[in-house]
């Protein structure tokens, strides 16, 4: 039985690196997207595709459910990074294959027999991934799975911000746990504040926690009874992409791992838990790529050692 299944993109990040020669451009194919077990996502039947299903492959990644589509090509999406690290997305989807994932595409005893399915807005976007999400997601919450959403809103990539906001509303609505950025919570709530928006997200969308990345500043959390700000670690960032899917990647893990359910957890428990998550995030940004960058588990355990 698997742990966890993933509904969502993956796809390919060119991360520019250097170029021997001054003035020209010089990029690094690398996987990104979903990083999770893949239930079902959608890749082009091209180079980019198959490499992509290779990766997950060495990884132990389920791909039962990976579809390698004719309709599309794989998407792709160039990584550009500024000297701070903070990188922004140039798409290349017009359609992408991750946006033709159907509902028939969609294995319900996949689901069922999984702990927690994950699945984000990017395949909120366009039809026929937004059905196929939907249907998932319902799947999901009828066999009483632990749902977990990160917006991971990208407005290139959207027809409107006002849909945008419409369909990841939607998303918490229907997920246990929630994981958005700063600037997402500000998009979503109509109060600047930061623990007041996201006290009125939780109340508003009746979720069990709610985490707000803050970069480098660590993390926000908040549940029915417990809220708290965890700050971050000090590292070189080099590229931030990923940090965020590691964060929620270790602290997912830590729920599923833990005795007892996140209703239950003190405080003490769910600072540990971030504090945790914390250093798998701020780890990834001192490498380049996503997926590549993910440390192991024994590296944050040796993070979280040197740092006390």
């Amino acid at each position: 039985m698997p742990d966890v299944v993933a509904c969502g993109e993956l796809l390919i990040d060119f991360t520019p690196m250097p170029h021997p020669e001054p003035g020209k451009a010089a990029y690094e194919q690398n996987p990104g997207g979903a990083v999770a077990n893949v239930l079902a996502g959608a890749v082009g039947n091209d180079p980019f595709g198959r490499f992509l299903r290779q990766t997950l492959v060495e990884l132990g990644i389920g791909t039962d459910g990976l579809v390698l589509t004719e309709a599309a090509p794989t998407t792709l999406a160039f990584v550009h990074i500024d000297g701070s690290g903070e990188r922004s997305f140039s798409f290349y989807r017009s359609p992408g294959a991750d946006t033709q994932l159907r509902e028939e595409d969609i294995d319900e005893g996949t689901i069922a027999q999984a702990r927690l399915f994950h699945f984000g807005s990017l395949s909120l976007t366009h039809e026929p991934a937004r059905s196929a999400t939907w249907k998932a997601v319902e799947i999901a919450r009828r066999h009483k799975r632990l749902v977990s959403f990160d917006p991971n809103i990208r407005e290139s990539l959207w027809p409107s911000m006002e849909e945008a906001k419409a369909m990841a509303l939607r998303g918490i609505r229907q997920a246990d746990v929630v994981k958005l950025s700063e600037e997402e919570l500000a998009l979503l709530a109509p109060m600047a504040d930061l623990a007041e928006a996201a006290q009125w997200l939780l109340a508003e969308c009746g979720n069990q926690a709610i985490f707000v990345t803050l970069g480098k500043q660590g993390c926000y959390y908040r549940t029915r009874e417990h809220a708290g700000i965890v700050p971050g670690f000090a590292v070189k960032t080099v590229d931030t992409t990923g940090a965020g899917d590691a964060f929620w990647g270790s602290l997912l893990s830590q729920l599923l791992d833990a005795a007892e359910p996140l209703a239950a957890m003190t405080d003490a428990r769910l600072r540990d838990m971030v504090r945790f998550a914390n250093a798998a995030g701020a780890l990834t940004t001192t490498r380049t790529g996503a997926i590549p960058a993910l440390p192991v588990l024994a590296e944050v355990e040796r993070f979280l050692q040197q740092a006390k």
